[in-house]
């Protein structure tokens, strides 16, 4: 019986959702040309979906790697998405305070990179959509069986920043405060003494990097994380 309680499991973690973006749509290329134009003008304010509409920005899965030249951004505006993932390099957007990304449910982790934000103060995400949120536990994939692609060839790696190719690639789930709410997020490393540097997490949550997978043990449904009793 446990067996069978085991593969049930194992088939209700959620696939990591692979990078699907038709980058030649007319929804891509005007969302290139508005981070363009918000980076010329220096604006604070990332919203595209108030220049895209919503018909086409519901075609977008992914976000450019451009985002890192939006320096001067203070708030992103993602509300109701269909972002499927965020690339690393949001780490480079410096300015950033506040990340709403509410309602976009196929969001279910963020890089690690995002911890680069240190102006981030406040967030507005769904996070029963995340992957070991502390209302429904929701099962992380394993990282070995399902790694995570990005469109760049290389990668770097989340701490130290030295460039990968991605078979020399450890990938880890951990989750951390992300503005107002704790996020698990996926860091590509180069070495164990990488791994060794990550943050521990908040109480309440896994304390450690790791793979995810069926064996992997999350602290109590519904358990209230203890930093906000």
């Amino acid at each position: 019986m446990f067996g069978i309680v085991k593969v049930n499991i194992a088939m209700n973690i959620s696939k990591i959702k692979l990078d699907k973006q038709d980058r030649q749509s007319p929804a891509w290329l005007q969302l290139c040309e508005y981070i363009k134009i918000v980076a010329e003008e220096r604006r604070e304010e990332f919203a595209p979906r108030e220049f895209l509409g919503a018909d086409l920005f519901a075609q977008i899965y992914t976000l450019p790697e451009t985002i890192g030249t939006l320096t001067r951004v203070k708030r992103v505006r993602l509300y109701g998405s269909n972002l499927k993932r965020i690339p690393p390099e949001i780490g480079e957007m410096s300015a950033l305070e506040y990340f709403d990304p509410y309602t976009s449910y196929d969001l279910c982790w963020f890089p690690y990179e995002i911890t680069y934000c240190k102006n981030l103060r406040d967030s507005r995400i769904s996070t029963r959509a995340l992957y070991g949120n502390y209302k429904t536990r929701k099962p992380f994939p394993f990282l070995r069986d399902n790694p995570v692609r990005y469109f760049s060839e290389k990668v770097r790696c989340s701490y130290c920043r030295r460039e990968l190719e991605y078979h020399t690639v450890n990938q880890v789930w951990i989750s951390l405060n992300i503005g107002t709410d704790v996020v698990p997020l996926l860091a590509n490393l180069c070495s164990e003494e990488c791994e060794r540097q990550l943050p521990t997490a908040p109480p309440g949550y896994i304390p450690y990097a790791h793979k995810g997978g069926v064996d992997l043990k999350q602290p109590g449904r519904n358990q209230v994380p203890y930093n906000t009793l």
